[in-house]
Parts: structure tokens; C-alpha cells; sequence
């Protein structure tokens, strides 16, 4: 769980970067974005997103005593999708640029994509190469 003083910290520096990229919030709104991302990112780390858990906790500490609903949450949080992919972008860049050596792991195990009773009817993979053994359930996937 975040501290409060870490919660104020990722604040801070959400607002200083939407600030430095000259975004401008609708004066109208009681709930800036910097406020919406800082509960996602409170949601995704702390609450396994769950983002009405995430919206109580906020309420209940008295972080944003006007936090919106959950529905408005979901859909102001659809609305600022791309800037969220234009901070993580300047975010990792700062990464990058801070830290010369970084380690990078993708993790590929296999999803199932269909069973072995419909590797015949299967129209998303076709070919051989795609298709995996379980040994463990002693069967073919796609």
C-alpha cells in the first residue's frame, strides 16, 4: 500500500508534467486529470485495479474529497487515454535518459487459445508452429 506522503509525491510529479507539457484542464471541473491519473495509478498498484476501491480509499483519507463516481471515474479516465500514453512516454524517457542500463524482461509462456477437441475448427492460428503440448494434462493446444 502507498504512503500518503508517497500518494502527494506521485501527485506532485503527475501535475509538474502536465504542466511542463502545457496541459490545460477545463475550469469547470472539480476533479483535474492529474487527480483522475493519480487514482489509476493508486488503483493499478494498490487495489490490483480495482478503480471503486481506489475512488473510496481517496474519499476516505480525504486525498480528493471530490472525487467523482465511479461511471464519471471510467469515463473522464477513457477521455485523457492518449495523455496518459504521452506521460508514460515522457516518464520512460526520463528513465532512459537517468539510467543508462536498464534490463527489460518479456515474459512468454503460452496462452491457450483453443483446446485440442477444436484445433481442427480453428480459423485464428492454423499452422504447426503455433501449436503446444501440456504435458502435465497430456494434451494439444493452439
Amino acid at each position: 500500500m502507498l504512503s500518503k506522503d508517497k500518494i502527494i509525491s506521485i501527485f506532485c510529479l503527475i501535475d509538474d508534467i502536465l504542466q511542463g507539457i502545457e496541459h490545460k484542464d477545463d475550469v469547470r471541473r472539480r476533479v483535474s486529470d492529474s487527480e483522475i491519473i493519480l487514482t489509476a495509478i493508486v488503483s493499478s498498484t494498490s487495489f490490483y485495479g480495482n478503480h471503486s476501491s481506489a475512488i473510496q480509499f481517496m474519499k476516505q483519507y480525504g486525498l480528493i474529497p471530490n472525487m467523482l463516481e465511479e461511471s464519471r471515474f471510467n469515463r473522464r479516465l477513457h477521455k485523457i487515454a492518449n495523455l496518459l500514453y504521452e506521460l508514460f512516454e515522457i516518464v520512460s524517457s526520463y528513465f532512459k535518459d537517468f539510467c543508462c542500463e536498464m534490463h527489460y524482461i518479456i515474459d512468454s509462456f503460452p496462452v491457450a487459445v483453443c483446446n485440442n477437441m477444436r484445433i481442427a475448427n480453428c480459423k485464428i492460428l492454423k499452422e504447426e508452429k503455433w501449436q503446444g503440448y501440456t504435458a502435465s494434462m497430456r494434451n494439444y493446444f493452439y
